[in-house]
């Protein structure tokens, strides 16, 4: 019967000799556990019954002394003691648990008792910070402290826990082996029966990596910002500087030699010039800067990129370019290598206003997860190309070593520098899907790492910019100038006429349309700007290619690259000049795609998906 069911008090009366019975009763109460039982006997083996009772009986019993009086107070006795003993047991379990979650908790927890004294820490807080058990017992948990905050925090907390039971913060410590890690901690007080605090334990959860994270999302927001502002104002402040120069360049062409109107005019230029470059490192920060991509290898680029920096960083710092061996190839733009180089050995100069060593190096390396782990950031394992520029100048202090990539941040003083060129190094390096570092240390000069992922794509030829593209070359050809910003057009109509050329003007597509279908003869070129109103400029291409097939097409702009591709129609290689441009490089432009011999209207241009980015290709 006890086998079948279950009871919540059984009475047992023992017979002397019942040896079957004791033993299967002994089993039973080994195997269920505890049940009120009391055991009815009369000279009973005393053997036996010490059996019965060690198995689990609660009491014991002769039957000639049983009365209504007794039997009732043994019942409420053994209920009693099998109440307590539950109680005892299902505090033991819940104490177990608490243990074993406190033990094995991902946070670290540690308890001190009402002065502060640690009396406990979990595994997790060992892990956490480096210190044993042993170690941290019998002292404060000021041992953690990082002295990076104020005492006066500290007092705050421990207020708020005093009055409220429950403090809760985010704390600057320090490891034992001397690492600074950020907390997220409650610490709650502990009371006993009468209200005293008697113990306090804090719950720490790491906070580090999220901070980190967060920063890292902060300053890519912080960039982004910038980018969209950099993109916004790109296409009229480029427009506005590509009227400048020309103007300008007009105005040179008509002063005479030497005189001081051609110096004020160069002057002019010479500072269009220098905000044209402006706006280059705004959209080449903000990653919106057109690319003109090609898989090479990086040695004969930064070769041929090397020889000019000799006249920027000048004479009294010497230039040693160090080329790797068996370097991979990657994807790159030359024109961004340049920039990327031209801003780091101008931030070198800066650094060495008495003379010293830039050295450039290129080098292989395969990057691995372990190497991605000491970086704390997401880096695919792969192969990289490697650029590096060292100098010897004066070096970065640590607390400004973390801001060098952020957009107008500069140590230099006012007027010397706009604090974009290395937030420029870094929006080229991220929009080729590479990684960039710097280390430094003051009065140990500056190493500024750049990796760059290699592909496995055949090598093409690279075409270093020609320094003789600035002659403005000459034509008798028929070009149609759709523009539709007004003192644009009319300096470039002159400009091209002085030429030679027979000029065409439209103000927008449509009106480009009617001028193509009114003209009796060969229009040569059409150059258009990308975006107008009422028709863009691939739209126009569109019609022409069905209207005069034998008209080659020439796109500018000065929207931002990603507006220029959206609209699916630029050779971004061969037939899309960027503004501000000069009217000496539109001239040679001009030239170099009416003398290109392949299919004259470059439409329906696709865009190639690649894991390093996307180029585009007619």
């Amino acid at each position: 019967m006890l086998q079948r069911g279950a009871y919540g008090l059984v009475l047992f009366e023992h017979e002397t000799g019942d040896a079957a019975a004791t033993k299967l009763l002994s089993e039973f109460l080994h195997t269920r556990g505890a049940v009120p039982f009391i055991l009815l006997t009369e000279h009973a083996d005393e053997k036996a019954v010490a059996e019965i009772v060690q198995a689990g009986a609660y009491d014991c019993m002769e039957r000639s002394q049983l009365t209504g009086a007794n039997l009732v107070r043994t019942i409420r006795c053994a209920l009693s003691l099998h109440s307590m003993q539950q109680q005892r047991q299902m505090a033991e379990q819940s104490l177990r648990k608490l243990s074993c979650a406190v033990e094995q908790s991902a946070d670290a927890i540690f308890i001190t008792n009402s002065e502060g004294i640690i009396e406990y820490v979990n595994p997790a807080f060992e892990i956490l910070t480096g210190y044993s058990r042993e170690e941290v017992t019998g002292r404060t948990s000021s041992i953690l402290k990082s002295g990076e905050q104020a005492p006066v925090l500290y007092r705050e907390v421990w207020e708020s826990i005093r009055s409220a039971n429950v403090g809760r913060s985010i704390v600057v410590n320090r490891k034992k082996n001397g690492e600074v890690y950020y907390v997220d901690e409650s610490i709650s007080a502990i009371r006993d029966t009468e209200g005293r605090i008697a113990n306090f334990v804090s719950n720490g959860r790491d906070y580090t990596e999220r901070l980190r994270l967060e920063a890292q999302l902060l300053q890519s927001q912080k960039m982004d910002a910038i980018g969209r502002l950099a993109g916004g104002i790109a296409h009229d402040f480029n427009n506005l500087l590509t009227i400048i120069t020309s103007y300008s360049e007009l105005a040179l062409d008509s002063v005479v030699s030497e005189s001081p109107a051609q110096a004020r005019i160069q002057e002019v230029l010479s500072a269009a010039r220098r905000a044209a470059d402006l706006t280059r490192q705004l959209l080449a920060f903000s990653r919106k800067q057109p690319q003109a991509l090609r898989v090479a290898e990086l040695n004969p680029v930064v070769g041929g990129i090397a020889k000019t920096l000799r006249r920027l960083i000048g004479e009294d710092i010497e230039l040693v370019f160090i080329p790797g061996q068996t370097l991979g190839r990657i994807r790159l733009d030359p024109v961004q290598i340049e920039q990327i180089l031209m801003n780091l050995a101008a931030n070198a100069r800066d650094a060495m206003p008495q003379g010293g060593q830039c050295t450039i190096e290129t080098s292989n390396v395969q990057l691995d997860e372990r190497y991605a782990d000491r970086k704390r950031a997401v880096i695919p394992a792969g192969r990289y190309a490697v650029l590096s520029l060292t100098d010897t100048g004066a070096g970065i202090p640590a607390d400004h070593l973390s801001h060098v990539f952020e957009p107008f941040y500069t140590t230099k003083p006012s007027g010397k520098g706009t604090g974009l060129g290395l937030a420029t190094v870094y929006g080229i390096v991220k929009q080729n899907h590479g990684f960039v570092w710097a280390y430094s240390e003051p009065g140990m000069g500056t190493v500024i790492r750049i990796y760059l992922p290699c592909v496995q794509d055949q090598s093409v030829a690279i075409e270093i910019p020609d320094a003789g593209a600035g002659i403005a070359l000459r034509g008798t050809e028929t070009v149609l100038l759709v523009e539709d910003e007004e003192p644009l057009r009319r300096a470039t109509v002159e400009f091209l006429r002085l030429r030679g050329y027979t000029v065409l003007e439209a103000r927008d597509g449509v009106d480009a349309l009617s001028v193509s279908r009114n003209h009796g003869s060969t229009i040569h070129l059409a150059v258009t700007d990308v975006v107008m109103p009422h028709m863009s400029g691939g739209e126009l291409a569109r019609e022409l290619e069905a209207l005069r097939p034998q008209t080659r097409v020439l796109f500018v702009s000065g929207y931002a690259g990603q507006t220029v591709l959206d609209h699916k129609v630029i050779d971004v290689e061969n037939n899309f000049l960027q503004k501000p441009f000069t009217l000496k490089q539109l001239a040679s432009k001009v030239r170099t795609v009416l003398d290109h011999s392949c299919n004259p209207v470059p439409v329906a241009a696709e865009v190639i998906a690649h894991p390093y980015g996307a180029t585009v290709r007619p």
